[in-house]
């Protein structure tokens, strides 16, 4: 495999190879220097262009349900918590499907707590619908579910499933998500299934969980490269404060020069590593960059190595009562207002809306890896 063209700055003149190696990946998660970092981000933007191109996909998202069976420490919509939920009818979901084809979008993406109340059943419904009746790719995220159904998902024609393992430290991940039950959460594992079963697999991380060392970042970057996965996303670590990380005035600490920090530029560095390391992957501007720099993240995002955004089509009345973490960008915006506001901040990159359903399109390389 090429060269990135990327070089170590302060006399480490070697280029660095696309397969990066652990020790360089986090010797860039280290680094603050800021005239360093835009060669980072040059070569991530460089390499974003040459393998995915200028289109920005857009993937209208629909938050389905805000009832969760996980209690997960940091999430609003955690399941213990005594909040108003909701659950689309099937006829909400449907027109937010349609609204995404009027307004032009590849891909919608069915998103919800891990929801025993959307069954197996609706949710194939709501797949051959948009399979039958729109030119979309389907999309699911709706937590860990069976093998019984995910294979009948993607019988009916489910395209792709995301689903974060967070953290590829196990110790970090069960300290900040319970299991359920008797059930041992085994995300890593779901995601090998998704791809046997012929799933697109989208997966990531967050940025900055207490408790997480850049040796675990470093290590998380890796494992997407090994995952061979589809889709990356990348956010920083955002806690609602009324669950119990959000609360702990210091939870999971570890020394400050170890401790991963959940800011844009540390967001936007896993960003362009990730781009580095998967090439040809698609990668989104979040929401949670959006609102933790809200001048520019999303647009820094998309400098850094993403190609990738997912504007809202909920209605805006139940937005408010999906609250993952406070104060999330855009979240009093109508659909018609978002996709004006991004048309304009995509051309202002020169990059322009791409067409289509926008999945992955390999290289050579990343079919020689998959084997």
């Amino acid at each position: 495999m090429q060269g990135t063209g990327i070089r170590l700055p302060a006399g480490k003149e070697e280029m660095i190879p696309q397969s990066l190696t652990r020790d360089v990946v986090l010797w860039w998660l280290r680094e603050n220097d800021e005239t360093k970092l835009e060669t980072l981000w040059q070569e991530a933007d460089r390499t974003r262009k040459e393998y995915v191109g200028d289109a920005v996909h857009l993937r209208g998202l629909i938050e389905m349900s805000s009832f969760c069976r996980r209690d997960c420490h940091y999430c609003g919509i955690r399941g213990s918590r005594q909040i108003d939920r909701y659950r689309l009818s099937e006829a909400e979901v449907e027109e937010c499907v349609r609204l995404g084809v009027r307004l032009g979008y590849g891909t919608v993406v069915l998103q919800a707590g891990e929801d025993p109340g959307l069954s197996r059943e609706r949710i194939t419904r709501h797949i051959r619908f948009i399979k039958s009746e729109t030119p979309l790719a389907a999309t699911l995220s709706l937590g860990e579910r069976s093998d019984a159904e995910l294979a009948e998902w993607r019988e009916a024609g489910a395209d792709r499933y995301l689903l974060r393992y967070e953290t590829s430290d196990m110790a970090l991940f069960r300290r900040i998500h319970p299991d359920c039950g008797t059930e041992v959460s085994d995300r890593i594992e779901f995601l090998r299934r998704l791809k046997r079963l012929g799933y697109e697999a989208g997966s990531g991380v967050m940025v900055g969980i207490p408790g997480q060392s850049f040796e675990t970042l470093a290590d998380d970057i890796l494992l997407f490269r090994e995952l061979d996965l589809d889709m990356v996303g990348v956010g920083p670590y955002l806690a609602h404060p009324d669950t119990p990380l959000g609360r702990a005035a210091a939870p999971l600490s570890l020394p400050p020069r170890e401790q991963v920090p959940a800011t844009d530029v540390m967001t936007t560095k896993t960003i362009a590593l990730t781009r580095l390391v998967c090439p040809d992957v698609n990668i989104p501007s979040t929401t949670a960059l959006a609102t933790v720099n809200t001048e520019n993240g999303r647009e820094l995002g998309l400098e850094r190595g993403a190609n990738v955004w997912m504007p809202n089509l909920t209605p805006t009345r139940y937005r408010a009562l999906y609250e993952i973490y406070p104060d999330k960008a855009c979240a009093g915006d109508t659909a018609e207002e978002c996709q004006a506001c991004l048309l304009r901040r995509i051309a202002s990159l020169g990059r322009v809306p791409g067409t289509g359903p926008g999945g992955r399109v390999r290289t050579a390389d990343s079919r020689s890896n998959a084997r």
